[in-house]
């Protein structure tokens, strides 16, 4: 199992940028999928972009496509989200998971404890 530390959040402008970060412990960190999801108040957590365990194979929710990016370093044990032209409803926490079976969504698990991102207009 993998524990998960997510940062990098914060407040940006409409049209900003953050990149969030995702520590992992363990060292089966590299055979492992990694995922972002978010979640707004009142809403569920959504699947925002997702990596395998080498890094070659990516996915986006078309929410987020062409502005977003996700990519990992197996060396230093963590997965990123850029984060480019930020809107208003990208408003949430965002959390890091960790899947032995990706792309399959719903087998996410050892969740982080997620990092606030405020886009404001």
């Amino acid at each position: 199992q993998v524990q998960l530390v997510e940062s990098g959040g914060g407040l940006v402008q409409a049209g900003g940028s953050l990149r969030l970060s995702c520590a992992a412990s363990g060292r089966t960190f590299s055979s492992y999928g990694m995922g972002w999801f978010r979640q707004a108040p009142g809403k569920e957590r959504e699947f925002v972009a997702s990596i395998n365990w080498s890094g070659l194979l990516r996915a986006y929710a078309d929410s987020v496509k062409g502005r977003f990016t996700i990519s990992r370093d197996n060396a230093k044990n963590t997965v990123y989200l850029q984060m480019n032209s930020l809107k208003p409803e990208d408003t949430a926490v965002y959390y890091c998971a960790a899947s032995a079976k990706w792309p399959t969504i719903q087998a996410f698990g050892s969740w982080g404890q997620g990092t606030q991102v405020t886009v404001s207009s």
